[in-house]
């Protein structure tokens, strides 16, 4: 590659616009996955609302009650949908724990999708002092 072919690649890649989700896909997502509006309802989410780094911020998510499927989701991310889990009707608590990158400080949204189809959601601030999805 020549000199000036790497310099317009990388102007180029520099005018690119930040990947990153929006509110309004991550709750076209959210409609998507849960099959529509969901309510506001009692979800439990553990995470700092503090976060000095956000390259590897550890959540939990759990439900009261047993469902179907239990999803995160983030409004900067470069996706907004950050994983979706499925329990069988055995799972009298069902919960799960992962490791997620945060853009920046953002809304986190859990939403729980049950058998019958009822769908609920909660959500909690988080702030992130180092971002992370947007560093080269």
């Amino acid at each position: 590659m020549r000199r000036r072919e790497l310099l317009v690649s990388a102007v180029a890649f520099a005018a690119l616009p930040e990947a990153r989700a929006t509110e309004a896909a991550m709750q076209a997502a959210i409609r998507a996955w849960a099959g529509g509006e969901p309510e506001v309802g009692a979800l439990k989410i553990e995470m700092a609302e503090l976060v000095e780094n956000g390259n590897a911020v550890p959540v939990r998510v759990q439900a009261s009650e047993p469902v179907a499927g239990l999803a995160l989701f983030t409004p900067l991310n470069p996706e907004p949908g950050v994983v979706q889990v499925a329990f069988g009707p055995a799972v009298a608590r069902p919960e799960f724990s992962t490791r997620m990158r945060l853009a920046r400080s953002q809304r986190i949204v859990a939403v729980a999708k049950a058998a019958d189809g009822r769908c609920w959601m909660a959500g909690l601030d988080v702030i992130v002092t180092l971002a992370a999805c947007v560093e080269p």
